[in-house]
């Protein structure tokens, strides 16, 4: 298919886009990225998701595929020639599943909640992150079978939602001062880490650190100067 029958809609700080970006990059499909300011939102992105009027978006020919998660597994289905994505079996694919919806809807809020909190409430958050890590250390341990990602061999579904969370884990790393992926307490999530962002698919899109810190910082001082709302 030609490049410019798949458009993406995303920014760069986004780990949402960078979802689809890895899954289009393990599948070698070739896409055209449409960078969004959000400041205005653009005609086509209110067009493509007229219901929650986010990124990323997907548009495969002329039919917009919307949110990050439903994006990766239909590139998985739609390109089928490359490397399968999502687990063969239907109780490892669950398993990934249950645990991407943890991450979305419980772990990365919590980390997000870290980066505009006082650093006197910093303390219950991370202990909140911190466990949960360890709940994730357990879960590689039991989806990898002892191999380098949670998808087995190579980068699976899960290893792509929670792996496009690392940058921003840094940058709450480098905020806070306190480590979330240690040697000592989550060997395997650390290695993983190391695995997962060398990977080809990965390497030449994941952010980089200190742009995303600086990227938060911008954003931090936007929600101060904001006037409250009524």
């Amino acid at each position: 298919m030609a490049k410019n029958d798949v458009k993406l809609l995303g920014a760069w700080p986004s780990p949402y886009v960078l979802r689809a970006r890895v899954a289009l990059n393990i599948k070698s499909v070739k896409y055209e990225f449409l960078e969004e300011t959000m400041a205005p939102k653009s005609e086509l992105l209110l067009q493509s998701n007229p219901v929650y009027k986010k990124i990323p978006v997907l548009i495969h020919g002329d039919k917009p595929i919307c949110e990050s998660q439903v994006i990766v597994q239909y590139i998985d289905e739609a390109w089928t020639s490359g490397p399968s994505i999502l687990p063969s079996d239907p109780c490892d694919r669950a398993i990934h599943r249950f645990w991407a919806v943890y991450l979305d809807e419980t772990w990365f809020p919590t980390m997000k909640s870290l980066l505009v909190v006082q650093a006197e409430e910093r303390k219950p958050l991370m202990d909140q992150l911190s466990e949960g890590i360890v709940l994730l250390e357990e879960a590689f341990g039991k989806c990898s079978k002892g191999k380098a990602f949670f998808g087995g061999d190579g980068i699976g579904f899960l290893d792509i939602v929670f792996g496009c969370f690392l940058g921003w884990l840094r940058v709450s790393e480098k905020i806070t001062g306190l480590k979330l992926l240690d040697e000592a307490k989550t060997p395997k999530l650390v290695k993983w880490a190391e695995s997962f962002c060398a990977d080809a698919a990965v390497k030449g899109i994941m952010p980089e650190t200190d742009k995303l810190l600086e990227f938060a910082r911008v954003l931090a001082a936007k929600r101060r100067e904001a006037p409250p709302k009524n």
